[in-house]
């Protein structure tokens, strides 16, 4: 009845549709015209986007599938049938009843049918597969099962030339193709897609595929299960590698993530890669091998801002065992490359306390160990004037340093007594353990 109602509104719009199916006389040119002529308006109105006059004029073409038009030698019928597939869609776009919609889709999609039918290049039938699967979207209000009979087109696309289909539209198809499998379960058919596609796909698109297969295994667990299999079939893969330490470390599985990160700075050294070593020689307090890893990161670095992050976490790694001449130094490189840093300056703060816990770590401390603790306070001060982001930091360490600077009785009894404003050196001539600081304060 719905047919019987769609031909019945052809007939009334006069489009000569209905009697298109009972004779050839659409397979003709209209009106008595020689098909140059015919060709000539059609593509004329095709051109211009009178899209209803191209489906006037040009209906004949799909209707007798003429390979040649006399007197046209540039005639190319794969091309007319994807204009006449444009057409037919954009007039069903502008209509307003769903039946009439309907038929125009109807006929776009037969139009692609007798297309596949007489041409079978791959070339072809790839570009056909993904314009076919973009009308099933479209229209998608008046087709049923739409968004299947799309996924199954750009399925087939796919299967033609994988490599240039991942990167179509900016990988706008691949990810409806596999958003429909996810949403469908069809779990085998898009991890197998996803394993093809993922060695011509961009870091953008493979953050997708994870975030597609997250989608389709029931736990984190299934996950790896799958991951570690195709890191069997490619020991090698960075993609796989990364994902799967990435799991490990979302499931606290740490040492194996540390493994998987040893494997990868072997496959590639690159700055991400040392990083992720020396981060996990850190994590195990091997301060050693973090130093390594963190200066050969810094040959590696891409601007300044990484390199003072990186030379803050070698200052720390030397920090942590004691060296305090290396932390003081690259605290120092750290300032040098990013001069609006203020944690630069109470690293150093942190350097000279501990030089005090070092030098008193055998005897009670007494006013010569309490003036390192000015220098200490310097060093704060500078923080906090030229990076306003330390100042609570700033503001917890401070109180505790100031208490512990020698006190008025103590700056009396100096030889000769130290007065506020004084300026003091903290060397070798105040103790030998501190003669390697070598800097200049004021007696507060």
């Amino acid at each position: 009845m719905k047919k019987l109602l769609l031909v019945t509104a052809f007939i009334f719009l006069g489009s000569g549709w209905a009697l298109g199916q009972s004779n050839n006389s659409s397979a003709q040119p209209p009106s008595g015209m020689s098909e140059v002529e015919a060709y000539s308006i059609y593509y004329e109105n095709y051109r211009g986007d009178s899209y209803e006059g191209a489906i006037r004029f040009g209906r004949w073409i799909w209707k007798g599938m003429p390979e040649k038009i006399e007197g046209y030698p540039r005639f190319d019928l794969k091309r007319q049938i994807g204009r006449l597939v444009t057409s037919y869609s954009k007039v069903a776009e502008k209509k307003q009843d769903p039946s009439l919609k309907e038929a125009y889709v109807d006929t776009a999609l037969m139009i692609f049918d007798k297309g596949f039918e007489r041409f079978d290049d791959e070339e072809t039938r790839y570009d056909w597969y993904i314009k076919r699967g973009r009308l099933y979207q479209t229209h998608s209000s008046v087709l049923d099962n739409a968004s299947v009979n799309a996924a199954e087109n750009y399925a087939s696309a796919f299967k033609i030339n994988p490599k240039d289909f991942t990167n179509y539209g900016q990988s706008y198809y691949i990810k409806i193709l596999l958003q429909e499998y996810t949403g469908a379960g069809k779990k085998d058919e898009a991890l197998a897609i996803m394993k093809q596609a993922e060695q011509y796909a961009s870091e953008d698109l493979k953050s997708f595929f994870n975030e597609q297969r997250q989608k389709l295994f029931d736990s984190p667990e299934e996950q790896i299960t799958f991951l570690e299999g195709r890191l069997e079939e490619n020991p090698e893969s960075e993609e796989v590698l990364n994902e799967l330490r990435n799991l490990y470390q979302d499931q606290e599985m740490m040492k194996k993530a540390s493994e998987l990160s040893d494997r990868l700075y072997e496959v590639n050294p690159n700055y991400k890669n040392t990083m992720a070593v020396a981060n996990d020689a850190i994590s195990n307090a091997n301060y050693n091998n973090a130093v390594k890893y963190l200066k050969e990161a810094m040959d590696k670095a891409s601007g300044d801002q990484q390199r003072a992050e990186i030379a803050m976490k070698i200052s720390n790694a030397y920090l942590n065992s004691e060296q305090l001449q290396q932390a003081r130094e690259f605290a120092n490189q750290a300032a040098d490359y990013d001069s609006d840093w203020g944690k630069p300056y109470i690293q150093i703060a942190d350097v000279y306390a501990q030089a005090v816990s070092q030098c008193t770590s055998d005897r009670k401390m007494d006013r010569k160990d309490k003036v390192v603790y000015w220098l200490v306070l310097d060093y704060l001060d500078q923080a906090k004037s030229i990076d306003p982001n330390t100042a609570n930091e700033v503001e917890r360490k401070y109180k505790p340093y100031s208490d512990v600077t020698p006190t008025t009785e103590e700056k009396f009894f100096w030889e000769p007594p130290l007065e506020k404003g004084d300026e003091f050196t903290i060397d070798s001539s105040l103790r030998e353990c501190y003669g390697w600081i070598n800097e200049m304060t004021t007696v507060r």
